[in-house]
């Protein structure tokens, strides 16, 4: 079976890896410093602070901006739960709104009626590679947080996703674009920020004790498996890119939706989504297409596994469910070998209904 998601582990990763067990510094040290300044010089901006996962980074970010109790912050339905959770793990209120089927990114408009006195903060996820629109965002004129989880190295505009926001966060999950086995980061070009966003990732040796303070440090085994995938960046990226040009040229135009890129952004291809062209079918016709990829030995996966609306039992939200009962997601990674590459094209020319 080829897997939906493989993360890219050659030499220099275990090397690194090795380098850092055998130097017997094994918590954050020097390297998750080296980590910081690599990931802060990619986006453009003085400094990041390295954390325990993308959650971590979300929930500290929120609590860097002071955002609490009484507040509320603006996110998209169709997503990943954890935006969500760092919202309800500061205790403020999360403002749901629908997403562009299009793009599958959060509806400027949508974000524009979900405006409150109590809007404290966008959430603005780039999901699947695809730059939000965040031109249109920032004219909102609420703190934007960039979350890059899933996207790093695409452009908006002619900017860089990370570069925009008040805040910027990733995650180096074992699947994501950038792989530390698990870890995040939160970035920003203030540095009063980032200061205090280090007195929220630890509590040791600081004068005063922060109540929300906690232990979210980065390891130097995760931060060097981070670096030297840093280094490696650029090519991975390429190597996506090459291998959403193929898909795209082995897939039936008619017969799915594409991933579409607006004309003003580009994209780095975390995910290669489709979307069957008839919603009518409901998830049935879904299941049914992940089924025949997988007795072809390939796994595919719904993108987004629930929509957050679901989770707080609200309605309104039509273009997220019909992204969750129409999008797929075929693997893409670069690790992919040539034998699967092209096991994978047959398919894809192949088990449309």
């Amino acid at each position: 079976m080829i897997p939906h998601s493989r993360p890219s582990i050659e030499a220099d990763e275990i090397r690194a890896v090795v380098d850092v067990l055998r130097s017997r510094q094994l918590a954050q040290g020097a390297l998750v410093e080296q980590f910081e300044r690599g990931m802060a010089a990619y986006f453009g901006l003085p400094g990041g602070v390295a954390v325990t996962s993308g959650t971590a980074a979300l929930e500290v970010a929120l609590r860097t901006l002071g955002i609490g109790p009484g507040d509320e912050v603006v996110l998209p339905s169709y997503v990943c739960a954890a935006p969500l959770l760092a919202i309800q793990r500061v205790g403020a209120m999360p403002r749901l709104v629908d997403i562009d089927l299009d793009t599958f990114n959060m509806d400027s408009s949508a974000a524009q009626r979900a405006l409150t006195s109590k809007t404290k903060a966008l959430i603005v996820p780039h999901l699947f590679g695809l730059p939000a629109d965040l031109t249109e965002l920032e004219r909102l004129g609420v703190p934007i947080i960039e979350d890059c989880a899933q996207t790093l190295g695409a452009m908006e505009r002619g900017r860089s996703v990370g570069s925009v926001g008040l805040l910027t966060v990733c995650s180096f999950y074992a699947t994501k674009l950038l792989c530390a086995g698990e870890g995040g980061m939160v970035l920003s070009r203030d540095e009063s920020l980032l200061e205090r966003a280090r007195r929220l990732r630890e509590y040791d040796e600081t004068p005063s004790l922060r109540p929300w303070a906690t232990n979210f440090k980065m390891t130097d085994l995760q931060a060097a498996l981070g670096v030297a995938q840093l280094n490696r960046l650029a090519s991975f990226l390429d190597r996506r890119k090459w291998l959403a040009q193929e898909y795209r040229a082995a897939v039936n135009s008619s017969a799915l939706v594409q991933p579409i890129v607006p004309a003003d952004r580009t994209h780095a291809y975390y995910r290669f989504v489709v979307r069957l062209p008839n919603p009518s079918k409901g998830p049935d016709g879904l299941h049914d297409l992940i089924a025949r990829f997988e007795a072809r030995g390939i796994q595919c996966r719904k993108p987004v596994f629930r929509s957050l609306h679901r989770y707080l039992e609200l309605e309104g939200f039509p273009s997220s469910e019909e992204a969750e009962r129409t999008a797929m997601s075929i693997p893409l990674y670069p690790s992919l070998t040539e034998e699967e590459e092209a096991q994978i094209h047959v398919a894809l020319r192949s088990e449309w209904p």
